[in-house]
């Protein structure tokens, strides 16, 4: 079963556009899991823009069910994450400033960094994922890091998915499949949504969790956060 994390950075955002407490980040991350959600996902980055690393300690407490944080691996998100002690961390290569997670770690060039901080995490008992493109290449070089999963990014994915969905998918239906040789659990986020998403999970092989923010908390706005994480449930669960 594919679990349903949901990334509530977007609430954050809200909240920061005007100050105060409107709306309430800690409450809306307790009302996901509410109504269903299997996971939630934070995301600080160094301005927080969106959500702050107070945040992720005010959340942290009230979490039942699993808390991933992505984030880049600076010392600050690193110290955070220890700190904090989440059920997963992602790492992603994003560098301060941008404005969306944009690609997967090269874990070629960069191995023996991912081996030293996913170690790190190791000694804290917290489970690693990283954050990597559907190429054969970077999956067998995140096998050789010691992380626990990858998250696949799934932005080619959507954008392909209207012109033809069967291209589209292919590549990331070929990396499940090289991720589970190499003993990698299976994570996938980024630009998912209702139109996209039951089909891409189908094509999967032991896809564990999705991690969904920026389409789920659009949706809301129309449908209603309780509505929206139970259509996005129905999409995984296909019933």
């Amino acid at each position: 079963m594919t679990k349903l994390s949901v990334n509530i950075n977007k609430i954050a955002t809200l909240r920061n556009a005007r100050g105060g407490n409107i709306p309430d980040v800690l409450r809306a991350a307790i009302d996901c899991q509410a109504f269903g959600a299997e996971g939630i996902t934070v995301h600080p980055r160094p301005d927080e823009r969106h959500i702050r690393y107070q945040d992720v300690r005010d959340i942290r407490p009230g979490i039942t069910t699993e808390f991933n944080i992505e984030g880049y691996p600076s010392e600050s998100f690193l110290d955070l994450v220890i700190e904090v002690k989440p059920h997963q961390v992602t790492f992603v290569p994003d560098p301060p400033g941008v404005l969306t997670s944009n690609n997967g770690w090269n874990t070629v060039e960069n191995v023996d960094f991912l081996k030293k901080i996913i170690g790190r995490m190791h000694d804290h008992g917290i489970r690693t994922s990283i954050f990597v493109n559907a190429e054969p290449v970077m999956i067998e070089g995140a096998a050789r890091t010691g992380t626990d999963r990858i998250e696949l990014y799934t932005e080619p994915y959507a954008a392909n998915y209207y012109k033809d969905r069967e291209e589209a998918v292919k590549p990331f239906a070929e990396a499940s499949q090289i991720a589970r040789q190499f003993g990698l659990g299976l994570n996938a986020g980024h630009d998912l949504n209702l139109d996209n998403l039951r089909y891409f999970k189908d094509q999967m092989t032991d896809l564990l969790e999705v991690s969904i923010g920026h389409a789920l908390i659009a949706d809301a706005l129309y449908f209603g956060l309780q509505n929206t994480i139970k259509m996005y449930l129905r999409e995984l669960y296909s019933y």
